[in-house]
């Protein structure tokens, strides 16, 4: 389960106020990368690999790596910005992609997130938003989870006055394996504040966002 350390930090730009910054931090434990080198070995071996094989001398290795890669988010600071303008009309995000890790099969899912927002007193980065979807969808992960940390994470800290997050997605563990329905897309939605209260205005959130509802 993927879960989050916040410490808020300040910033002088200079000579300018302090602007405020959440720095967010992954609170999970370090990936040991040799361990986990170890364990993939022991798992070949257990499903019948030749792990003397040439071709999978440097396997193991490997996938330890990339699931290091997978699971860890470095931090970064989630600052914002008086609303100076005063501007009320949605801001949104469209297809940021995204890749995370299915906690039950510990095979990929990936897909895009559209994000949107009605700014109250504060504004931020765009970019951020992307960082925001890329922060959380490090780790093992259901994508039901993921949909309601990113809205969840944008409301508090931007004190917006509405939150709108969809993420789309495959997940290999259901286009690989099972029922194999490959291309098949899961489709989740964290709603909050006016953008889950005003009709209107959720849906014209779906609609800049492309998304049929």
């Amino acid at each position: 389960m993927t879960s989050t350390a916040w410490s808020h930090v300040g910033h002088h730009d200079s000579g300018g106020p302090r602007t405020p910054q959440l720095r967010l931090l992954h609170d999970a434990a370090p990936v040991d990368v040799e361990a986990a080198a170890d364990a993939v070995r022991d798992l070949l071996r257990a499903l019948g690999q030749d792990v003397g094989s040439e071709h999978l001398a440097d396997t193991p290795r490997r996938v330890a790596a990339a699931y290091a890669e997978l699971l860890t988010s470095g931090p970064f600071n989630l600052t914002t910005f008086p609303n100076d303008d005063r501007y009320d009309e949605l801001v949104l995000v469209r297809e940021v992609p995204f890749r995370s890790l299915c906690e039950h099969h510990l095979l990929p899912f990936h897909g895009v997130a559209h994000v949107g927002y009605l700014p109250g007193e504060r504004i931020v980065g765009l970019s951020k938003l992307a960082r925001v979807v890329e922060h959380y969808s490090r780790g093992l992960q259901v994508q039901e989870r993921l949909t309601q940390q990113i809205a969840g994470c944008l409301q508090g800290n931007l004190r917006a006055r509405g939150v709108a997050v969809v993420l789309e997605a495959e997940h290999l563990c259901m286009s690989l394996r099972g029922v194999r329905a490959a291309g098949t897309r899961t489709v989740t939605s964290a709603l909050l504040g006016l953008l889950r209260e005003h009709p209107a205005t959720r849906a014209e959130f779906f609609a800049l966002a492309g998304i049929r509802h």
